[in-house]
């Protein structure tokens, strides 16, 4: 198993950021390598607890599905893999801290273990894009709703 990890400060509240992550069915309009969102259970408040993905990874398209865990929300927003086809474990979170209400401090952590075996150095090279992309998708994301004064569901 590999664990990769990344910080970067984005230009919004920790509010913001957080409801910008929790708004699964919109990651395919801004994050990168997700091409669909299927919502496929909620909790009693109404959000999303299983979620699938259809993704591009690795040079092909993968699904897998996440059950995400509220109980530190706002402030961390964390899941599990709970099915893949590719991937048999893809845990991870992103945690939001700010000391300045405008600028929060986002880190996302993701564990991977993959059910198929590839050479090291190419996991890792991939870890480490799946991590930067998934920063830097959310900060331009988050940025520009912020910047142009628009609502995000949680």
């Amino acid at each position: 198993m590999e664990n990769a990890r990344e910080k970067m400060v984005i230009g919004a509240t920790p509010d913001q950021c957080y409801a910008v992550a929790a708004s699964f069915e919109e990651y395919p309009f801004w994050a990168q390598d997700i091409k669909e969102v299927a919502i496929t259970s909620r909790d009693s408040s109404g959000r999303p607890v299983e979620v699938t993905y259809r993704a591009g990874a690795f040079g092909r398209t993968t699904s897998y599905t996440l059950r995400y865990d509220y109980s530190g929300a706002p402030k961390v927003l964390s899941w599990v893999q709970i099915s893949g086809d590719i991937t048999s474990k893809l845990d991870g979170s992103y945690t939001f801290e700010s000391d300045d209400l405008n600028q929060t401090q986002v880190t996302y952590e993701l564990a991977v273990e993959l059910a198929v075996p590839i050479p090291g150095f190419v996991k890792r090279r991939a870890e480490v894009r799946i991590v930067h992309a998934a920063l830097r998708d959310l900060k331009d994301r988050v940025e520009s709703v912020v910047g142009t004064g628009s609502s995000v569901s949680k």
